[in-house]
């Protein structure tokens, strides 16, 4: 790993915990919506597959020591272990899956693309992890999970729009970063 790859993680772990900064919206407790699962959806599309699961481990592991770099100001083990757990376990297979699909198709790569695979990586790897724990963790059947988050659906299909605009930008002026 060259030094530019470490600097890249940092970097992006720095930009998951910067997205907190963004006010999380409460519509249906327990889960916020936050900008934070913009994190791996960025780090996929730019970093590719191996760095931007590094960068999301990063985070991960900062955020575990009980920094508050997660929305809302909270950070430590007990926000994994909270009703959001599963979508922050989710982050580093997210981003590696977007990042995997990016450089695959880097060749044919577009904003409907982009978007695309920001949509299988980011979201749908992203909700089996949470509905996953949340069904777990409360013990509720996985469909009537799924029912209880479709309200978080416009908002990722949002910051998906923005993650496949910035990730299009960036192959533009910076290919191949």
């Amino acid at each position: 790993m060259e030094t530019k790859d470490i600097v890249y993680i940092a970097l992006f772990a720095g930009i998951f915990a910067a997205l907190a900064v963004i006010p999380p919206l409460l519509f249906v407790p327990p889960v916020p919506i936050t900008a934070q699962s913009l994190g791996p959806m960025l780090a996929g599309s730019i970093l590719g597959a191996k760095r931007a699961a590094l960068a999301a481990l990063l985070f991960i592991a900062i955020m575990a020591t009980g920094l508050p770099i997660m929305a809302g100001g909270h950070g430590g083990i007990g926000v994994i272990m909270g009703p959001s757990g599963g979508f922050i376990l989710g982050f580093p297979v997210s981003a590696y899956m977007i990042g995997l699909l990016f450089e695959i198709n880097w060749h044919r790569l577009n904003l409907a693309w982009a978007f695309i695979y920001i949509l299988l990586g980011g979201i749908m790897v992203l909700y089996i992890f949470g509905l996953l724990w949340i069904s777990i963790l409360f013990d509720v059947q996985l469909y009537k999970a799924f029912l209880s988050s479709c309200i978080f659906i416009p908002g990722d299909m949002i910051k998906a729009t923005i993650a496949a605009t910035t990730a299009m930008v960036i192959k533009r002026t910076y290919p191949l970063m």
